[in-house]
């Protein structure tokens, strides 16, 4: 698949998850809307219907009032020997005047209808002067408001005060918190008084967005999941691009390696026909030419193999190490001479310091020169094509551990490519600096090698002045020890 037909599939795939993501808030947005408004309703319903029953019996105590006075009149009886006579009466006496006074009122209402609006004109003129204090037992009020919020399906802990018609705050419950208080549901508690002498109570609800948003957490796991897919699907995306990288990479290192492979196979081939020819046997200075070019060009195609090689180890993920006991500092001091040639070749000096007074680790003696030799390597392809290049490799043992260091004077790497030069197939970008040739295994090959050996390696760099790569080993002391 074409990389802009991924990006396309990405992007579209992106963009659905978002939107899924997008409606999903505004569906739950939407939903806490509607309950709010849902409880809103509830409560003022509630609220409506405590108004109506304490207005029903606040004119039941008036009626009831009223009868009493008009029973007394119509039995010649004043008031003073009314309330005489009630003293006397025992509870069972006042139960049966209770079942007279109902039958009363029914034989006496289409006669007394006029009494009623005059006890109703009574009400209207005189409640409203009355406290609230004296019209209201606010432990009922508790009780009927307890009981209607019930009835309406608001089931959660309240609170509430009642304002006269002062404005002033007349009582408020022992358990009142101010949390939630802003938000109050206010509701007059006798809305046919007066307007200039209307009583309200105000209610709240402290863990009121607690019993809102528990009534959509059903929509919680939902949003996880799809925030999981999306996660999944981008995590997706990036395994996707990387593998296409290192599947466009390995294939430029096929051709590049096909390409290299052919240089000293054709320059042997051409050395070996040179060879056959009679003219060059009675030419001892001849025939060693042609000798060290064959000799050259199979030392390069042994350092491609290898390279090969170092590849088929990370496909296999395992690299298989002879370990031995080996002296880092005579396995260096072999590798500069060695790689002495090369450094004067481009007109560069090689110093070392060996300090390392404990310098035997427990190591694979080819793949750790071949660590010192890859990193010596890279010194000589970023050098400064304008400047004498100057090559340092030093060694020294502290704390149970051999220290290595190979710094260089060359262009150096820039800081935000230091994290990622130890990346299988990574090369360092050098603009036109230098047209360096290579596979990006050498770097990620060292790192493996050193980190099997249960070291480390770090680097320190700086643009335009040089690196200096540093590993550490333990010694095989301290292993032992260990």
């Amino acid at each position: 698949m074409k990389k802009s037909a991924i990006w396309i599939l990405g992007v579209v795939m992106a963009f659905s998850f978002l939107g899924l993501l997008y409606l999903q808030v505004k569906y739950i947005e939407e939903i806490i809307k509607t309950r709010n408004e849902q409880f809103d309703t509830s409560v003022k319903r509630s609220l409506y219907q405590l108004s109506r029953r304490l207005e029903t019996a606040e004119t039941q105590t008036w009626l009831f009032n009223d009868i009493y006075s008009v029973e007394m009149r119509g039995s010649g009886t004043d008031s003073q020997g009314y309330r005489s006579n009630a003293a006397r009466r025992s509870a069972s006496s006042i139960s049966q005047a209770a079942r007279n006074l109902s039958e009363a009122i029914k034989n006496r209402f289409m006669y007394q209808r006029a009494l009623l609006d005059e006890v109703a004109f009574q009400m209207i003129q005189s409640a409203g002067n009355i406290p609230i204090s004296e019209r209201v037992e606010f432990k009922d009020l508790d009780s009927m408001l307890k009981e209607e919020l019930d009835n309406n399906g608001i089931k959660i802990l309240y609170h509430f005060c009642v304002i006269d018609r002062d404005g002033e705050e007349v009582y408020r419950c022992s358990d009142w918190e101010d949390k939630g208080a802003d938000h109050a549901i206010s509701q007059t508690l006798f809305p046919n008084d007066p307007p200039a002498k209307m009583s309200l109570i105000k209610v709240h609800f402290p863990s009121r967005e607690n019993f809102i948003f528990t009534s959509v957490t059903f929509m919680v796991p939902s949003m996880v999941l799809t925030g999981v897919l999306l996660l999944t699907f981008v995590f997706t995306l990036l395994i996707v691009f990387r593998q296409k990288k290192l599947s466009e990479m390995k294939h430029d290192f096929v051709n590049n390696m096909t390409h290299e492979f052919k240089t000293p196979i054709s320059t042997i081939s051409l050395a070996a026909q040179m060879l056959k020819d009679p003219g060059v046997g009675k030419s001892p200075q001849m025939f060693q030419h042609i000798s060290g070019i064959i000799n050259d060009e199979t030392k390069r195609l042994r350092f491609l193999v290898e390279k090969v090689l170092q590849m088929s180890m990370f496909e296999r993920q395992k690299a298989v190490l002879k370990m031995k006991e080996v002296d880092a500092n005579e396995l260096i001091s072999g590798v500069i001479n060695t790689f002495t040639l090369k450094v004067e070749k481009y007109d560069g000096k090689i110093s070392s310091r060996l300090d390392a007074t404990d310098p035997i680790v427990f190591a694979d003696e080819m793949h750790l020169t071949n660590v010192i030799f890859n990193l010596m390597d890279n010194a000589v392809k970023y050098k400064k094509p304008d400047e004498e290049m100057r090559l340092e490799v030093r060694t020294w043992d502290e704390l149970g551990r051999l220290n290595i260091s190979i710094g260089d004077n060359g262009i150096g790497i820039k800081k935000e490519n230091q994290r990622k030069i130890f990346d299988k197939f990574y090369r360092v970008h050098t603009g036109n600096l230098h047209d360096v040739k290579g596979f990006g295994l050498g770097l990620a090959y060292v790192k493996k090698i050193i980190v099997d050996h249960k070291g480390t390696i770090r680097v320190e760099s700086e643009w335009g002045v040089g690196t200096k790569f540093i590993i550490t080993l333990p010694l095989l002391k301290h292993q032992r020890h260990g």
